[in-house]
């Protein structure tokens, strides 16, 4: 399972906002191949401990193997979003957790999980190895729920010409290859849109893959979940590599800071709300020089940092 791990995206910035003690109680809430998960085991000491959540079967035993070596972390198969059922099974309060909302490299150069646009494979883009597929969609939904999917999580401004394209297309072929699909979203598009974008069906992969997984659901309740597991003076770490997914931890992380949940229009605060967080990042951290030159995917990245007060 080596072929699971990637470098991990901002390392020493998420170490440091950590702020790891040596005997604290730490998540990581999307394992994949250890990375991250790696280094924070080796900071601790053994009275310290580690929980390692991650949904994909394949990230669990590439994990778990990379991390033989510390008995003091722990692996287990799940969803981060149910973190608050699963978690007090094992440890109580948390003193940090981080977030890695990337997709592995793994997953995208591994044709047949179906995640990638330039490869051959099934059209699948499960995380986990359950529940509807990526061609279920593609070949079943509306024209109005195509549209929807495309523009709400892929941002496609062209969202409407791609579904009527993928629905004439279906109706004489099951559409179940990612090469297929790419050849009708990139057939759907204007020639000048073709020739400028390097990727013309990453919209389009993106928000399925979001749709597949419900990414935006799980981040929400993840991050309320999560949020209520740390202990005071507990780090929440994020790191996004999209604006839909940045939107949804921005606006969260805010609300915990401001507390007050009172209509703009209210001239005083009458709902007692107070802060529960404060920020560690102002603006979110993203990669330095060095580092975009040497790991392609950071250049997207951006870690948002906060305290539980």
């Amino acid at each position: 399972m080596d072929g699971f791990g990637h470098v991990p995206v901002l390392l020493e910035q998420t170490i440091e906002g950590l702020r790891i003690k040596k005997d604290g109680i730490y998540l990581d809430g999307t394992a994949g191949g250890a990375g991250h998960s790696f280094r924070i085991a080796s900071e601790l000491s053994p009275k310290g401990e580690l929980i390692c959540l991650d949904k994909d079967p394949e990230a669990v035993e590439a994990a778990s193997e990379r991390l033989s070596s510390f008995p003091n972390a722990r692996v287990i198969r799940s969803d981060f979003r149910d973190a608050l059922q699963t978690l007090p099974q094992y440890i109580g309060r948390i003193d940090g957790a981080l977030l890695d909302l990337g997709v592995s490299s793994h997953q995208l150069d591994t044709a047949e999980r179906g995640f990638s646009y330039s490869k051959e494979g099934r059209l699948d883009m499960r995380m986990s190895d359950s529940g509807q597929t990526a061609a279920d969609i593609v070949n079943t939904a509306s024209f109005e729920e195509l549209c929807r999917i495309l523009r709400d999580y892929g941002e496609e401004r062209y969202a409407a010409q791609i579904a009527d394209k993928i629905i004439a297309a279906r109706e004489n072929e099951w559409i179940d290859s990612t090469t297929r699909l790419s050849e009708i979203v990139i057939s759907s598009l204007p020639p000048a849109v073709r020739r400028k974008d390097k990727n013309p069906s990453r919209k389009t992969f993106q928000a399925l893959r979001i749709a597949v997984n419900d990414e935006m659901n799980a981040l929400t309740e993840g991050l309320e979940g999560i949020f209520e597991l740390l202990a005071p003076q507990g780090r929440f770490c994020v790191i996004t590599f999209h604006s839909i997914e940045d939107r949804i931890v921005k606006q969260f992380f805010s609300k915990k800071m401001t507390g007050c949940t009172c209509p703009p229009e209210f001239p005083v605060c009458i709902c007692g709300g107070t802060p529960k967080a404060i920020a560690v990042t102002k603006k979110p951290i993203t990669a330095d020089s060095d580092e975009l030159e040497e790991n392609r995917r950071s250049r997207s990245a951006k870690l948002r940092i906060i305290e539980k007060i």
